[in-house]
């Protein structure tokens, strides 16, 4: 089907009174289907009213072109009518005087009896029948901004715009107009374009909602699919099971695009040296116990020590935020799930893929699975208890959270599972939940248990609402937990400074391994700036046995393990291992190309310059084969596609090269 407004790869500049030019808007493409209400967000100065503008012909793209049922939009015009917040209303005229006036001068073909048919018709749609004769005076702000929908709606235009309709009206005047609203776009078949910085009339009257990046050089930023069915009730609509996972989408985007926005407002030039290419950096974290290496080197001082002395630790609420902070380029590094360097090589993010690299495993282990304890009351102790308890229930879907698809509490759930029997995507449902959301979730019942790090495992039991049926000691003793990672064109363009990185935390893993250090750590991770929560709940190596007083099972805890033989360097084959579990489950194919993936995403080298450079090469650093609970071993040698092709429990899995483009260097 031909879009019935097209925005074409439209760019916008102004220019600048000192001579310079303002990017607003770049590379805009947009299709809008006939009988379609689009709803613009964003924060202010990202161009929303700029794009409206141009769709409504009252300013022409720089680059770029918008057609309107298959015409370029040249000018203003009648068949595209534009309501403003501050209603545009003529003051000396009454409200059919000003209703009147527009489809005397767009509709003079029509009789002055069919004329006045429609003015009528179109002040009984807006319900003001008893105010027709007022003039704009004597009305009410949701009045007047009525009088201006019925007046762009009476002259029968292609295109409705509004440019934040509602803004000015108190939040009952705004919400029964917005229902007014609807119904007159379902009723007309209406196209619309509505411009909104609110998050809720968004979801409630859109088919799609279309997010912009901050300007300058504003991009759509994503673009949301409201399955809502209509006709729709303000007071209905947030029963649907859409409504908050949408609602949260926008909210998380916005949030996101007002932390970039603060983040580069304080970010000056690439600030080099100490024959460092850059320290001015900033690193992600997201609040769990494994962040201790990162909050270390940051507390006792060894960012600064090797000569990162402008180091800023920005704190995401989850590993999405990780993701996005890599992807847009603002954030340098991040502590990752240690699946995410590959996940983001082989195009696990909107399937593009984007070259990774990891030069420092910062923790092992650290993990377990936990579940409600309603199933300990009913003898769930193993993944086999946890299958029949499944085929024995009669409630419709167990669901269990993990806090990502690349990460290791995801595989090693799905491992679990699987290797009892239970096909993680069909006998259950898995659910992508932030980390420190998982308690309060399984509490709520709305989980009936998880995967994920410390201390929200802990913390489960000693508040008695969960108890650990398997730790990751049980399911593979000494996994990969956290990573350092970067992108590939950052570790390209600052060298040195990828080096001096990977010191400062690998000095740090050395001071969290100390068990004199301990104490200190648990304070320096439990404070606000990190996990924020009791220190009761952070533990680093194995805590007192009241986290383990079930009677049966008797479970060994979770713990990190910072430093040790075999502990920080990257391991190829742990890197193969996750390419197989992440094709496994359909996350991403199978690099047909796999030693080149590993080659460019796991750099040694690095890790063994810093190593050296620290006198930190007493430890053997070989991992050997993988050694899984179910008696499996993986080594490096082994055909990981004959590997694949073993499993019983796994999705159609495909195998492609993946094509990775030779980007230049970033040195922003």
């Amino acid at each position: 089907m031909t879009a019935f407004v097209a925005v074409d790869n439209i760019d916008k500049v102004f220019s600048l009174s000192n001579g310079g030019s303002y990017v607003a808007l770049k590379g805009i493409g947009l299709e809008i289907k006939k009988g379609e209400f689009i709803s613009l967000i964003g924060h202010s100065g990202c161009g929303k009213s700029t794009l409206l503008n141009m769709i409504a012909g009252l300013d022409m793209p720089s680059e770029g072109v918008v057609l309107l049922d298959g015409d370029t939009i040249k000018r203003p015009g009648p068949d595209k009518m534009v309501v403003f917040q501050n209603y545009s209303l003529l003051p000396w005229l009454t409200v059919r005087e000003n209703i009147s006036l527009a489809v005397d001068e767009v509709l003079a073909h029509l009789s002055k009896e069919e004329r006045q048919q429609v003015v009528e018709q179109h002040i009984k749609m807006v319900g003001l029948q008893p105010h027709a004769e007022k003039p704009p005076a004597m009305l009410s702000g949701g009045q007047k901004q009525r009088v201006a929908i019925a007046r762009a709606l009476a002259i029968r235009p292609k295109l409705l715009l509004l440019d934040e309709p509602f803004g000015a009206l108190d939040a009952l005047t705004r919400g029964n107009l917005q229902e007014q609203l609807m119904q007159i776009c379902e009723e007309n078949e209406v196209t619309a374009v509505m411009v909104t910085h609110d998050v809720d009339e968004a979801v409630l009257l859109s088919d799609r909602i279309v997010m912009l990046t901050n300007g300058p050089g504003s991009q759509i930023g994503g673009i949301l699919e409201v399955d809502i069915p209509r006709p729709r009730k303000r007071m209905e609509v947030v029963k649907h099971p859409s409504y908050y996972s949408l609602r949260s989408e926008i909210i998380y985007f916005l949030n996101q695009q007002k932390r970039i926005k603060k983040i580069r407002a304080k970010k000056t030039a690439v600030v080099a040296r100490h024959g460092l290419e850059k320290v001015n950096l900033e690193i992600g974290f997201v609040p769990l116990t494994a962040c201790a290496p990162v909050a270390v080197a940051k507390e006792k001082g060894f960012f600064a020590k090797h000569g990162l002395d402008e180091v800023n630790l920005v704190r995401e609420a989850s590993w999405r935020g990780i993701v996005d902070g890599i992807a847009g380029g603002y954030l340098d590094a991040a502590q990752m799930p240690s699946g995410m360097p590959v996940w983001l090589t082989l195009g696990g993010h909107n399937n593009t893929p984007l070259p990774t690299v990891t030069s420092l495993t910062m923790t092992r282990n650290g993990n377990a699975i936990t579940l409600a304890h309603k199933f300990y009351e009913q003898g769930v102790i193993s993944a086999t208890d946890f299958k029949r308890m499944l085929l024995e229930s009669t409630e419709q879907q167990h669901t269990l959270g993990m806090v990502h698809p690349s990460s290791m509490h995801n595989l090693l759930l799905r491992y679990w599972l699987a290797a009892g029997g239970i096909d993680p995507d069909r006998d259950v449902q898995l659910k992508t939940i932030p980390p420190a959301q998982m308690v309060a979730d399984l509490r709520s019942g709305t989980i009936d248990g998880y995967c994920v790090g410390e201390p929200w495992n802990l913390r489960a039991a000693m508040e008695g609402v969960g108890f650990t049926v398997a730790t990751d000691l049980e399911i593979w003793q000494g996994h990969p937990g956290k990573v350092l990672g970067v992108r590939e064109d950052w570790a390209a363009a600052y060298p040195n400074t990828h080096i001096a990185l990977v010191k400062a935390l690998l000095e740090a893993c050395h001071y969290c391994a100390d068990p004199a250090n301990a104490e200190e750590i648990r304070r320096i991770v439990a404070g606000r700036d990190y996990v924020s929560t009791s220190i009761d709940y952070v533990h680093l190596g194995d805590p007192n046995s009241y986290t383990c007083n079930l009677d049966q099972p008797m479970r060994e805890y979770a713990h990190h393990a910072f430093y040790g033989e075999g502990m920080n360097r990257p391991s190829r084959t742990e890197t193969l291992w996750t390419m197989t579990q992440l094709a496994r489950w359909g996350d991403t194919p199978f690099p047909r190309n796999w030693m080149e993936i590993l080659e460019r995403t796991c750099q040694v080298t690095v890790f063994s310059i810093a190593a050296r450079e620290l006198g930190l090469l007493d430890n053997s650093y070989s991992r050997g084969p993988i050694r899984l609970f179910d008696g499996t071993v993986f080594k490096s040698d082994d055909d990981p596609i004959a590997y694949l092709n073993s499993l019983e429990i796994k999705r159609d899995f495909s195998v492609a090269e993946v094509i990775i483009d030779s980007r230049p260097p970033r040195v922003a």
